[in-house]
């Protein structure tokens, strides 16, 4: 077999900036994976471009990551961190690694910080930990939104019962496969959307660019952990907001982010927030920009966009799943992360509160959280709780790194579980084997101050990236 070769141009025009992470990655490649296909390792490198966060604990990947969010040093001079670290709270702290709660320890030192919490699906990531919350004043970090920026979780529910899945399980997973398409893959046939008419494409430079990739992108996944899948949701609560009985329906729930336009966006601001804030070794990436100036500003609508872009993305994803079932959806329960909000604290200050991979709960919003691909997910409703500044986790959160998993167990082992729990995987891999993440029900029990339960969702069809 041929060995593969990939150039710095063919990583330019995927998106990589220039500069040593492109070296990097020619090098990870040619060391690691150099008898591989090439469009599976041009997938894998979007991937990390495109989700930083979700490859930073990898042993070889990492080292793209790194280099992707490591700047030069600056002439202004480091702003110095407070010696007294707020307090904050965290949720099921013995099932944190370390590194995450470092990471949060130096995030509540920084002079905006006003609050913070830790939830218990937390790990460890860049700038503020996968799990982290902060409320800061008049700022936003770049790198406490993320790189994937407004990745969310929607779910849409019809009606259709159980019977319905089983006695079509080969048309489901057709339909699963030809309607969507995942990391380096783009739909045959986009749909275009209002969204292509916004300003933000014209009035800012950054994002100029890439109005044409986002229209190819529109409607797919990301790598990693995104996944679009078949499954069954029990509603449980009787007083329910869907207007439905109690019982099980057919329905679909879909995970992924802004593809390139938000990893584009994240890294332009971050570089800029590292430049204009420059801070201790510890902290820098958890540079700021503030709200009253031009950069700020601009990161905001960036940001908002990017959110609205992925939002747009599940609904077109589940308008493609109705049209395949000739169904209308009873209910769509969506929301995101990896965002930041202007919001008010129980004493009436307006803060811009952060939650990267943490889900809003505040009193009555409704939001999903997903386990693995064959443990449930729970469809919650939020309590409002002023300790976790109105959060919860985004999902059971990584027990092993993606090379840890993949060096842990095997195909037959995953197979194994899949078959156990009734589960079809179209693509995925041992990285996202079910055996490398949290137990969710431990993780809920963490949290069952901030959200209450009204119903779950088990996948039994799944489709993710090969």
């Amino acid at each position: 077999m041929a060995k593969i070769k990939i150039s710095g141009k063919e990583l330019i025009k995927l998106g990589y900036p220039e500069g040593r992470a492109i070296g990097m990655a020619i090098n990870v490649v040619h060391q690691h994976f150099k008898k591989e296909k090439k469009e599976k390792v041009m997938a894998m490198l979007l991937a990390v471009l495109e989700n930083p966060e979700g490859y930073a604990d990898d042993e070889v990947l990492g080292r793209i990551v790194f280099e992707l969010v490591e700047q030069t040093s600056t002439q202004i001079a480091e702003i110095p961190l407070n010696t007294s670290p707020k307090n904050y709270k965290t949720y099921g702290l013995e099932g944190i690694e370390k590194g995450a709660v470092d990471q949060m320890d130096v995030a509540v030192r920084l002079p905006i910080t006003v609050e913070a919490a830790l939830m218990p699906d937390a790990h460890q990531g860049y700038g503020l930990p996968i799990g982290g919350v902060l409320a800061t004043e008049n700022t936003v970090i770049p790198y406490g939104v993320g790189m994937d920026i407004g990745c969310r979780m929607c779910l849409t529910f019809y009606d259709l019962r159980p019977e319905f899945l089983e006695k079509n399980r080969s048309k489901l997973g057709l339909i699963l496969n030809e309607n969507t398409a995942f990391g380096y893959q783009e739909l045959k046939k986009p749909m275009d959307d209002a969204i292509f008419e916004r300003p933000e494409f014209h009035a800012i430079s950054i994002v100029k660019p890439l109005k044409d990739k986002a229209f190819r992108q529109v409607g797919s996944s990301g790598s990693g952990n995104h996944f679009v899948e078949f499954g069954i949701v029990e509603i449980t609560d009787e007083q329910n907001e869907f207007g439905v009985n109690t019982g099980q329906y057919l329905a679909v729930l879909s995970h992924s982010g802004s593809r390139g336009l938000g990893a584009t966006i994240a890294k332009h601001y971050t570089d800029l927030a590292m430049k204009t804030t420059p801070l201790p070794k510890e902290a820098k990436h958890l540079a700021w920009l503030d709200l009253d100036s031009e950069a700020g500003q601009e990161y905001w609508l960036a940001m908002t966009l990017a959110g609205d872009y992925a939002s747009v993305c599940h609904h077109h994803i589940h308008a493609r799943m109705a049209k395949a079932l000739g169904e209308q959806p009873l209910f769509m329960v969506e929301n995101h992360h990896n965002f930041a909000w202007k919001e008010k604290l129980a004493d009436g200050r307006e803060v811009i509160v952060h939650r990267k991979g943490a889900t809003p709960a505040g009193k009555g919003v409704l939001g999903i959280i997903p386990g693995s691909m064959v443990h449930p997910g729970y469809i919650v409703r939020g309590k409002g709780s002023p300790l976790s500044i109105n959060s919860a986790s985004h999902g059971a959160g990584r027990l092993f790194s993606r090379t840890k998993a993949k060096n842990s167990f095997t195909v037959h082992e995953l197979k194994k579980v899949l078959k156990a729990n009734g589960v079809e995987l179209y693509g995925g891999g041992l990285d996202e084997a079910p055996m490398a993440y949290k137990d969710i029900k431990k993780v809920m029990d963490f949290q069952k101050d901030l959200v209450e339960v009204i119903g779950t969702f088990t996948p039994k069809i799944v489709r993710m990236d090969a």
